[in-house]
């Protein structure tokens, strides 16, 4: 059975897995408290809006010789205002003389927490991104690849419509912007990033590769010729190159901002 820390339990293990967690209890007999770890989670609020500490919240005892259910909550150290609650069941183990410990679950659900950016790129595919991210969660691949397929190419005008306007901003006479209107004219995702024959703004790029050719690459993929663990693989890379996207999108247009801003300070200085 694969061994964690407590840390490691609550940040990176998902729901319906038993493991051994070797820190669990702060004693391995009779009554005893569970260990109250910080660990680390993303934080959602407008205060904090990333990774942030989080700490437990009251105490919760655990007995060696008796099948233990409970709650564990934790709130977030810089903000006091979001939670997380786990769900567990923890038996103690003699023959090992370690605890084994399963999440039932956890709210807010298991998984890499979604950018509010990401949520701004998708528009009102919200819903079916969340179901996509609960299939990838518990490692259904196929599942997780069509959902994140269904919202881009639902969303299609709305993403070409985020990077027309960025490129107007910061790159106002580039010629793919001719390209870029003539896509959203096309029905599918990938072939209106066919049409796009002109590279974007560098500054969208990530690791040096063009994000709309990405996740053509990624999407134009049949579902049909991959078995579930490879479609899984294709959804992480999606999400994780969609995530990457609309963060680079949103920086962008503050990079720009914040630059007219100073040229403006200092120009009427001079």
């Amino acid at each position: 059975m694969e061994e964690n820390t407590l840390k490691e339990f609550y940040e990176r293990t998902p729901p319906g897995k038993r493991y051994v967690v070797s820190d669990f209890a702060l004693s391995p007999t009779g009554q005893s408290k569970v260990k109250p770890v910080v660990i680390s989670l993303y934080c959602e609020t407008d205060t904090c809006s990333g990774l942030r500490l989080f700490s437990v919240v009251g105490e919760n005892f655990v007995k060696a010789d008796y099948e233990n259910n409970l709650f564990v909550k934790y709130r977030c150290k810089n903000c006091s205002r979001s939670e997380k609650t786990y769900s567990l069941n923890a038996k103690y183990d003699e023959n090992s003389s370690k605890w084994t410990v399963q999440k039932f679950g956890e709210i807010p659900n298991f998984g890499p927490a979604i950018p509010t950016k990401v949520f701004k790129l998708i528009g009102a595919e919200r819903e079916l991104f969340l179901q996509g991210s609960r299939c990838e969660n518990q490692a259904f691949g196929i599942g997780s690849f069509v959902y994140y397929r269904r919202v881009i190419e639902n969303q299609k005008n709305r993403i070409f419509d985020e990077v027309i306007r960025v490129v107007r901003v910061i790159s106002p006479n580039d010629e793919v912007l001719a390209e870029l209107e003539a896509a959203k004219n096309e029905t599918q995702f990938t072939k209106a990033v066919d049409l796009v024959k002109h590279g974007l703004p560098q500054s969208l790029f990530i690791n040096g590769y063009n994000p709309l050719k990405l996740l053509h690459s990624a999407l134009s993929e049949g579902v049909h010729a991959h078995s579930d663990s490879e479609c899984l693989e294709l959804a992480s890379d999606v999400r994780t190159v969609l995530f990457e996207f609309a963060e680079r999108l949103g920086n962008a247009l503050k990079d720009e901002a914040e630059l007219n801003a100073a040229v403006a300070r200092l120009s009427k200085k001079s």
